[in-house]
């Protein structure tokens, strides 16, 4: 004990006689081990841990794709989900709708969003009521009306209710019907981001109400097999139901942790593999710091020999000072990851993971990258000493105590290192700049629309309300009115589905007097006149609805830019008619005009814009008046002098005045933040930011690891470079033997870099959602490497040129 304790005080004092060293080393093994377990924490709660609910591997969900590709979920009637359930792949499946309620009692009515479910779907998640219970298939037995019951979320009921403890029994009304609240659900469960859940009575009817659904599979089942099985009913479906599914469509059913993240799991891979490059590089970096200074030290371990020190002595004492410094900066490193975490999931796409999700750090991870840090810390910091076992203890006296004293092997391990440290940080270097490039070009990429001091205040019709097609377009008439009539709003008009920048329902459609071809598609929005003035968005050709047209549900169209130059090019389009056969009427919950459905009038073209989100070309599109097809719920967008947010409270004031039971959407935001908030922009942003902090931190510590071997060097070839400058050595020649003496490594890791950055472009450009592999940018970044490599030299260099002579054949 007592010679373990004198080791550590030993270590102890070389850390302190060292910082430059020791700060170094504990950084480099901070920064690796804290960017790498945070980076995997994120990825392992948002991707392959995200849901807390039972059995949750084996629930999947139904997707048609178009011969296009495209593809999407659908809804289904109650007979159809009934028959889902009783084939032989499906355990279990629930059905569920959402809608908006409302709370009433203050100045304005506050929304609510609930989701219906049958009477089996908490049962279906399998997860406990924290309060009271949730609820069960005797509340709302098949067939019959449900029981007026409620659970409540976790969040809402810290929210309106105050987190009351005693609020089981007790009565919540929303639009004027009371419901009695069964329990509250612990934190995690999320599911839709609903505030409360209520029982859904599912409908007989064939044609018109459909649900969302959502079926577990039973133990061993594939999806493939489902695939197969579902299909001939689908078919069955597409024929109750005329133009409910593309033509030609065929059936994919993924399960909920592949559907739900696929996108956002392509970024955290990406960025999962970017740190742990940088935690090579911070390990290779600690490598490389032990091996220059255990090189410089080995007449010290000569000197220990000679006295009579052992070997096994020796290398304890390094195995000590080692273990010191990873554990320092393994320590360093823990307490880096749990405050990156934070920063890391405030900067996902909002939508991009399921909200159930709880990132914390991942102990295995956390566990691995402390060992290898240690692993690479014990063993390059007493390679050294190994290394020296192997010569002659009078060779070493006698080559003078700062006289270079390492093997060939030593040095070849110091250029391999470097050159593996430059290779790996030239191809996050290249990956970093594609990145930035990449959402530089997103940023200024032209919207075709002004979304400055414009916000989409969204306006839910509750239900059993406004349910003839007259009553909701008098209604979302008499709605924009007045807010348009209000001080300090510029200019309103209804957007339903029509908000960039991406916005429209991509439907099929039919040109008269041609034949229809297999991608025949266009983005399809209702919207009225004042959308184009408001988002400033220029009409080319023709003219706009007028309002007695848009009071009759007028079967008349616009078209942009690329729908003409698509299919009409080079001809006359206006006049032209189009029909899109599957805007069909299902009261109460889609209202269509006479017509609708039939062919309307193209009388116009507008100028493109985003259609299609930041990063995808812009599609065809239709707009129609809103008053063709209405649904439970509209937007208005409103254009003010000032922020739009600061209008907000009196915008929801005017809306109750006319109605007080209309409330608007929870949320509301600007069109800036709609633009951000897009998953490519917020996955770009993303991957930008931490590839350029991960890239930037590793040019550091390579620059760090090839400045602390050149400047060990010029330390042991003291006496060397007096010799050479006493016969008569220009400094000139002095400089180039220090800068040569860097240049296999760079030129080593150079090559490799370019080679790895070059072969993996498209991969690369893949990665951060690049069209193409700019070469230039590799070469850039060689040059930027090149430049960094020199500076690290030119300290120890400039150094060496300062060396006296006379003094340094005294010291020899």
């Amino acid at each position: 004990m007592q010679t373990l304790w004198q080791d550590l005080r030993f270590a102890l004092r070389q850390v302190w006689k060292n910082p430059g060293f020791s700060l170094t080393a504990i950084l480099s093994l901070a920064l690796g081990i804290g960017a790498t377990v945070s980076v995997f924490s994120v990825l392992y709660g948002a991707v392959i841990d995200p849901w807390p609910y039972a059995g949750f591997d084996r629930v999947i969900q139904i997707n048609t794709i178009s011969k296009t590709g495209d593809e999407r979920g659908m809804g289904l009637t109650g007979p159809e989900v009934r028959q889902l359930l009783h084939t032989r792949s499906v355990e279990d499946m629930v059905a569920m709708n959402d809608r908006s309620m409302v709370i009433t009692g203050s100045d304005v009515p506050e929304d609510v969003k609930a989701v219906s479910m049958t009477a089996n779907g908490f049962q279906f998640f399998g997860i406990p009521a924290m309060l009271g219970r949730y609820i069960l298939p005797s509340d709302a037995p098949d067939g019959q009306d449900p029981q007026p019951v409620a659970v409540l979320s976790y969040t809402f009921w810290r929210r309106h209710f105050n987190s009351d403890a005693n609020i089981v029994g007790k009565n919540i009304q929303l639009i004027h019907q009371d419901y009695t609240i069964l329990g509250v659900l612990p934190p995690r469960f999320t599911w839709q981001d609903a505030d409360v859940y209520l029982p859904l009575k599912m409908s007989q009817d064939p044609l018109t109400v459909d649900y969302d659904v959502y079926a577990k599979l039973k133990a061993g089942i594939a999806t493939q097999v489902a695939e197969q099985e579902f299909y001939p009913l689908f078919q069955q479906f597409d024929k109750v139901r005329p133009n409910s599914y593309p033509p030609g469509f065929r059936l994919k059913v993924r399960k909920m942790g592949e559907y739900y993240v696929r996108d956002l799991r392509s970024t955290l891979f990406l960025l999962f593999g970017a740190v742990a490059l940088l935690l090579a590089i911070a390990c290779s970096n600690v490598s490389i710091l032990l091996l220059a200074r255990g090189t410089a030290r080995q007449h010290e371990f000569a000197m220990r020999a000679a006295v009579g020190g052992s070997r096994s002595r020796i290398v304890r004492q390094l195995l000590t000072e080692s273990l010191l410094l990873s554990l320092v900066g393994a320590g360093l490193g823990v307490f880096l990851a749990y405050r990156t975490v934070d920063f890391i999931v405030d900067r996902l796409p909002e939508y991009s993971f399921p909200h159930e999700a709880v990132f914390h750090v991942n102990l295995t991870v956390l566990l691995f990258s402390v060992g290898l840090a240690i692993l690479s810390g014990v063993l390059f910091g007493v390679f050294p000493a190994l290394d020296s076992s192997r010569q002659e203890i009078n060779q070493v006296m006698q080559s003078g105590t700062h006289k270079v004293a390492g093997s060939v092997r030593g040095r070849r391990v110091h250029t391999g290192l470097i050159a593996g440290q430059i290779a790996l940080t030239l191809l996050l270097l290249t990956a970093a700049g594609a990145a930035i490039q990449g959402f530089s070009q997103m940023m200024h990429r032209p919207l075709g629309y002004d979304p400055q001091r414009v916000m989409s205040v969204g306006i839910p019709i509750n239900e059993h309300t406004l349910t003839t097609w007259a009553e909701r377009s008098v209604y979302f008439t008499q709605l924009r009115e007045r807010v348009a009539a209000m001080p300090g709003v510029i200019s309103a008009g209804i957007s339903s589905n029509a908000t960039p920048p991406a916005n429209g329902w991509r439907l099929p459609f039919e040109i008269l007097g041609k034949t229809a071809g297999e991608q025949q598609e266009a983005l399809t929005n209702f919207i009225s006149p004042e959308y184009f003035g408001i988002l400033h968005i220029p009409l080319m050709k023709g003219r706009l609805w007028d309002q007695s047209e848009v009071a009759r549900g007028a079967t008349l169209a616009l078209v942009n830019e690329t729908f003409v130059n698509k299919y009409f090019p080079g001809e006359e389009i206006i006049g032209r008619s189009v029909r899109i056969p599957r805007l069909t009427n299902q009261p109460p919950y889609r209202l269509t005009a006479t017509g609708s459905d039939d062919w309307v009038q193209v009388i116009g073209v507008v100028a493109d814009s985003l259609d299609n989100g930041m990063d995808k070309p812009i599609l065809p599109g239709i707009y129609l008046p809103y008053t063709a097809y209405m649904y439970m719920g509209t937007q208005i967008l409103v254009r003010t002098q000032g922020a739009p947010q600061d209008m907000l409270h009196s915008i929801r004031q005017e809306i109750a005045a006319m109605n007080p039971d209309q409330q608007t959407n929870t949320r509301v935001d600007d069109l800036e933040t709609w633009i951000k908030r897009e998953p490519a922009w917020a996955n770009s942003r993303l991957i930008s930011i931490l590839f350029a902090a991960f890239s930037g931190l590793a040019l550091t510590l390579a620059a760090v690891g090839l400045y602390s071997v050149v400047s060990y060097s010029v330390v042991q070839r003291t006496g060397e470079f007096g010799i050479r400058m006493a016969l008569g050595a220009q400094r000139v020649h002095v400089m180039r033997m220090v800068l040569l003496s860097a240049s296999a490594s760079v030129g080593i890791g150079l090559v490799m870099g370019l080679g790895l950055s070059l072969g993996l472009g498209r991969m690369v450009s893949h990665w951060v959602n690049q069209q193409a592999h700019n070469p230039l940018i590799a070469f850039g970044v060689s040059l930027l490497i090149i430049a960094i490599s020199a500076l690290a030299c030119l300290i120890p260099a400039r150094r060496a040129l300062s060396v006296d002579p006379m003094t340094a054949l005294r010291r020899e």
